[in-house]
């Protein structure tokens, strides 16, 4: 309607208040009850809410705060379900009770001998992620959750100005996070098994710095690079270097992002076993064992991960250790082992289970690695409106894509917990309204 129009152009700001019920039907010739009808679309879709008798208003822009793709990506209340989020289901989280236990125990035990100098990664952790690395890493630390990971590994490489690969789609935050460096994107296409080579090799003639990708449930596809397509796309990196198409003061650095690792079903497959030396791992534990944790490890050449660790002893030093005592609990426990294993088939048979029934509403799909999964739409802001319109949130794509064209939203598959068929028939009207 209108409305909506004047909404997304900018010309109703947030804040604004509307008309009233009765003055807009005087107004149209239309009867209150059709006004009343298009309010609630409107309301439901998250556009516009009410105060009550002080009237209706457009809903102010969420958590300003936010970068601009991240802001995009916040949900809106008052969904029956809300599948924009692309977070995990937290009743399939291990519980933290016994972990926390242990730490406050290994706290307890080492108090006062904790120093500013002692090494940023607890032996016996270090250990466990060397053992289950994809590669050898020359070094390997913890940090605050994924995207500090990727920040502080792009903060070593990346010069004002320079390029760097993305995937298209793409995880929103790291687009916002490239602009704040300053830097230019290109956008490197996906099939069912990750980044396209022959694409890869167009994009390597830009001279990037960097390579940013998502070897396992990339977001927000949820498609897993198999380890034939890493081979491939070494192959392309190395002929691009050879033949000079790559910057002469250092070789491209390769950035992976196994956000989902710990839920993922697919093989652990890097470009650092083909690539020795240009590739950094970042493997995070925000989807297997709690956001809230805010931990994830990085490995690598040693002489950029040695430059991350001295650049966050000027900052926050260190990621606790009594965290890292947790994930350690975690990671060897057999209960919280066994929670994350069944955690993983879940999402697994939730992904199976929606892109079944997708097909068999007529929209062709695969079920995806992970939480997420993508649905092609005809229009992106119809098919957000009515699924909210009918109490389901998703995810617009726009913010997802580096270049526009075919337009998506992404589904977390992961937390339709039931009546898959009564969801993929909402999204297969939606995708063709």
């Amino acid at each position: 309607m209108g409305i909506s129009r004047l909404i997304s152009s900018g010309d109703l700001a947030p804040g604004d208040r509307l008309p009233t019920v009765r003055d807009l039907a005087a107004e149209l010739g239309v009867s209150p009850a059709t006004v009343s009808h298009g309010w609630q679309a409107l309301a439901a879709a998250g556009l516009i809410t009410s105060r009550g008798r002080s009237g209706s208003f457009v809903r102010s822009t969420p958590r300003a705060w936010l970068p601009p793709r991240y802001r995009s990506m916040v949900g809106l209340p008052d969904a029956r379900l809300d599948l924009s989020s692309g977070t995990p289901d937290p009743t399939l989280l291990p519980s933290l009770a016994a972990a926390l236990d242990s730490a406050s125990k290994r706290a307890s035990s080492r108090a006062g001998t904790t120093s500013y100098l002692d090494v940023p990664v607890i032996p016996e952790l270090e250990v466990l992620l060397r053992d289950s690395w994809p590669f050898e890493p020359g070094g390997i630390t913890v940090v605050d959750g994924a995207l500090d990971a990727l920040s502080r590994t792009l903060d070593e490489v990346l010069h004002f100005g320079d390029r760097v690969i993305v995937e298209d789609p793409g995880f929103p935050p790291v687009f916002d996070l490239l602009e704040r460096f300053g830097a230019e994107r290109i956008p490197v296409g996906l099939d069912e098994h990750g980044m396209r080579p022959d694409l890869l090799a167009q994009a390597l003639a830009h001279g990037p710095a960097a390579i940013v990708l998502q070897p396992r449930a990339q977001n927000p596809t949820g498609v897993s690079m198999t380890a034939a397509r890493a081979g491939e796309l070494a192959a392309v990196i190395r002929q691009a270097a050879s033949r000079h198409s790559v910057r002469n003061r250092r070789d491209v650095i390769v950035i992976e992002d196994d956000h989902s690792g710990e839920i993922a079903t697919a093989p652990d497959v890097s470009l650092g076993s083909v690539l020795p030396g240009q590739v950094i791992h970042i493997r995070s534990y925000s989807k297997s064992h709690g956001p809230d944790l805010r931990i994830a490890a990085l490995g690598g050449p040693t002489e950029l991960v040695d430059a991350i660790v001295a650049r966050r002893i000027l900052g926050p030093g260190w990621t606790s250790r009594m965290l890292q005592t947790v994930l350690l609990y975690l990671l060897t426990d057999p209960v919280p082992v066994a929670a994350v294993a069944k955690a993983r088939s879940t999402y697994r048979e939730r992904q199976d289970a929606l892109a079944i029934a997708l097909t068999a509403a007529g929209v062709p799909a695969r079920g995806g690695d992970g939480i997420n999964t993508w649905v092609e739409v005809l229009d992106e802001r119809t098919a957000v409106r009515l699924l909210a319109a009918s109490g389901i949130r998703v995810a617009a794509g726009t913010p997802f894509l580096a270049d526009e064209g075919r337009q998506f939203v992404r589904v977390t598959a992961g937390m339709v917990r039931e009546d898959a068929a009564a969801v993929a028939l909402a999204l297969a009207s939606a995708s063709r309204a």
